[in-house]
């Protein structure tokens, strides 16, 4: 009840002031109360514009076209009281129809009519021809544009509502702001009339008031044709002037709505802003100075002049070279209170060092730990596809002083030591026996190859005899190189999968719609690009792999079938990998009885994946290791479709150089090279396989 009474009286604003103005266009008014309302109509006009000139956006005055409406019905009930009072006391002259039509009268035009004629003209041309038309113009394009894009900003409300984009609220909203903005421009398209129309009773009312004040001097009060020239035609022309100042300024502010572009600052500050190039302002200077130096021409305003543009140009450079920090006074914050940033960790990456391996992020000293990994990520970001996260270093208090620590979403994935001063020399195979070189031995956390940690100065010696010398920066980023390429699947989120969404959809906006947003979701669509990431296959290249990936889909959408059917279509890029082009490819393969024994063995129900027997699968990894060592290279393992998840699996990290492939994915025109069948010799001493339930007897029957 309270918020209706204080609404009460702005409520009742509106409505009186509609009976003024019917008061003005009926009932004469004396001439201090037509002062009065002459001023009102002024301050209302300067209002209008300061508000459309900050205004940020055109919405942001929504309201116009009805202030536009009430401003001119203003303006012409003055006109027709203003009208009266000139005609019924304009033979007593001086300031019988007011101080105001007085001053316009005698002040701005010198008393002069026809010079006010003039200026009355020269402002309705500018009213008329120049401001209104454009205006008028502008808003009618404007409309059209808005209407004829109101269905498709509908339709990609809907879309982004489907996408899971947008909530209901969200959306509910820009349905608002479209069809205020649809209206808007075709109120402005309409009140742009008003302007124009006003302009032209502008025009009439003048001319009504000199032939009727000629008239009226001569016949009602006996006056000549020069007095009532003099009198009547000064005070209309008067008058005149007092209304066209107000409308000039309304058809100015709706120009400016109008011709707005939307932007974050108000016009000054969008104007200013643009304007504050220095390489613009250097130009000018120098073509005033060089219009100033033409003996005909004044050089007492072009130079001055040349020098202010001058001046202009050198403060804005010296701004742009020199700019000014806004110090933010810190918010004071409560003691007891706690933020999510306080007990939450946004950063997937983190190097921890210990205090002894800080000053490796020294700027002072260079930052070698910085560039290295810098420049990890690019090479890594490049490889996979996408863009990796941003990484953090930061000091860990409780690692050693020499240690350093990778962790992956807080968790500690690797760690290893390294030597402020010092040098690590890697044996890599190519070291002579009895080298002298003496250091502290280690091995390399990377490689795991037999290393010496030397002195810088030993450097040389160390690499005359064969050592790989590098810094401790090129140690760690190595070694966390190492990691994050195994673990690069766990860094690809739902963020990087929509950037490379959204990258794709400009060039192929046929394949993205054939797999995203139906039937693929956002979700389930970086389940599938991190599964490919983990079995060796970058999506760097991304449109081979979405077809092949949109082809799948006709076939099914069960996720493990996905991936097998996208591997086997891109299975040459698989090989190459590890094969050159025209090469035969190194392959080992399972004896017929061990793979049998996998696959009939006990099933893992929650994957569906063959589970093997720690012993069998020790054998393999160790025989596979053997066969790289002997090759010098990596080896593929070529094995029947159930079975790959699962040796997959097993030798990721016993034996990363194999690539598991499945008989499917190796491609017709590929040439291979047996070197080595794992389980010949085992294969003999294996029990036959089991089916799960079935009796000893039967298994020995079979």
């Amino acid at each position: 009840m309270i918020e209706r009474l204080r609404a009460a009286p702005a409520a009742m604003v509106l409505p009186f002031g509609i009976f003024a103005l019917f008061v003005l266009f009926v009932l004469p008014i004396p001439p201090l109360l037509l002062d009065i309302f002459f001023v009102l109509n002024m301050a209302i006009a300067f209002a209008v514009l300061m508000v459309a000139l900050n205004a940020r956006k055109p919405l942001d005055f929504s309201s116009f076209p009805s202030v536009l409406l009430f401003a001119t019905l203003l303006r012409l009930a003055l006109n027709v009281a203003s009208t009266r009072i000139v005609l019924v006391k304009g033979h007593e002259g001086g300031n019988a129809a007011g101080d105001i039509i007085a001053s316009f009268s005698q002040f701005l035009v010198g008393g002069n009519f026809a010079v006010g004629l003039f200026v009355f003209s020269i402002l309705l041309i500018i009213n008329m021809i120049v401001i209104t038309k454009g205006a008028g113009r502008v808003s009618e394009v404007s409309a059209r544009f808005v209407l004829d894009a109101l269905p498709g900003k509908q339709m990609a409300i809907d879309a982004d509502i489907a996408a899971g984009l947008i909530s209901a609220d969200d959306a509910r909203e820009r349905r608002r702001e479209v069809t205020v903005e649809a209206d808007f421009y075709g109120s402005m398209d309409g009140a742009s009339k008003f302007v124009k129309g006003d302009a032209i009773a502008a025009l009439l009312i003048l001319g009504v008031n000199i032939i009727a004040g000629f008239a009226l001097g001569m016949i009602s009060h006996g006056l000549s044709a020069a007095e009532a020239g003099e009198l009547y035609v000064t005070l209309a022309v008067g008058d005149a002037l007092v209304a066209q100042v107000p409308a000039l300024l309304l058809s100015i502010a709706a120009a400016a709505i109008v011709t707005r572009v939307s932007d974050t600052r108000d016009l000054s500050g969008q104007i200013g802003g643009q304007f504050s190039d220095p390489r613009g302002w250097l130009p000018v200077a120098l073509i005033l100075a060089a219009i100033g130096v033409v003996p005909a021409m004044p050089q007492m305003i072009f130079m001055p002049a040349a020098a202010i543009a001058g001046a202009i140009w050198w403060a804005l450079r010296n701004r742009a070279a020199h700019p000014v920090v806004v110090e933010e006074i810190p918010e004071e914050i409560p003691p007891d209170r706690i933020d999510i940033a306080d007990v939450s960790d946004q950063t997937l990456v983190t190097i921890e060092l210990g205090y002894g391996l800080v000053h490796l992020v020294d700027e002072a000293k260079g930052a070698p730990l910085l560039t290295r990994i810098t420049g990890i990520r690019k090479q890594l970001s490049r490889d996979l596809g996408f863009v990796l996260p941003q990484f953090r270093i930061r000091d860990s208090l409780d690692a050693g002083a020499n240690e350093y620590r990778l962790t992956m979403g807080g968790l500690v994935v690797v760690q290893g030591t390294a030597k402020l001063g010092k040098l690590l020399a890697i044996d890599t195979g190519e070291v002579r026996s009895g080298h002298g070189v003496t250091g502290e031995a280690t091995r390399d956390p990377s490689f795991d190859c037999p290393a010496l940690w030397i002195d810088p100065g030993a450097r040389d010696h160390a690499v005359s005899e064969g050592f790989l010398t590098v810094d401790p920066s090129t140690v760690i980023a190595t070694h966390a190189n190492q990691e994050l390429l195994a673990q690069s699947h766990q860094l690809l989120g739902p963020e990087e999968v929509r950037a490379l969404i959204d990258d794709l959809k400009d060039r192929a906006p046929a394949l993205i719609e054939a797999i995203h947003p139906d039937p693929l979701s956002l979700a389930a669509l970086t389940r599938i690009f991190r599964a490919l990431i983990a079995d060796g296959i970058a999506i760097s290249h991304p449109q081979p792999l979405l077809t092949s990936l949109a082809l799948a889909l006709q076939t099914t959408q069960d996720f493990d079938t996905l991936i097998d059917m996208v591997r086997a279509d891109l299975g040459a890029r698989l090989i190459a990998r590890i094969c050159e082009p025209g090469e035969r490819l190194p392959v080992v393969t399972l004896d017929a009885t061990l793979e049998g024994a996998i696959l009939g063995g006990i099933i893992d129900p929650t994957s569906g994946q063959p589970l093997i027997e720690p012993d069998c699968g020790s054998m393999i990894a160790a025989r596979v290791s053997n066969h790289i060592e002997q090759t010098k290279g990596p080896v593929a393992l070529i094995v029947q479709p159930p079975a790959r998840r699962a040796l997959a699996g097993l030798l990721r990290q016993r034996a990363n150089r194999c690539l598991v492939l499945s008989i499917n994915e190796l491609p017709a025109t590929q040439s291979v090279e047996v070197i080595g069948v794992i389980g010949a010799e085992e294969s003999q001493q294996l029990p036959p396989p089991m089916a799960k339930g079935a009796p000893m007897q039967e298994v020995n029957a079979a």
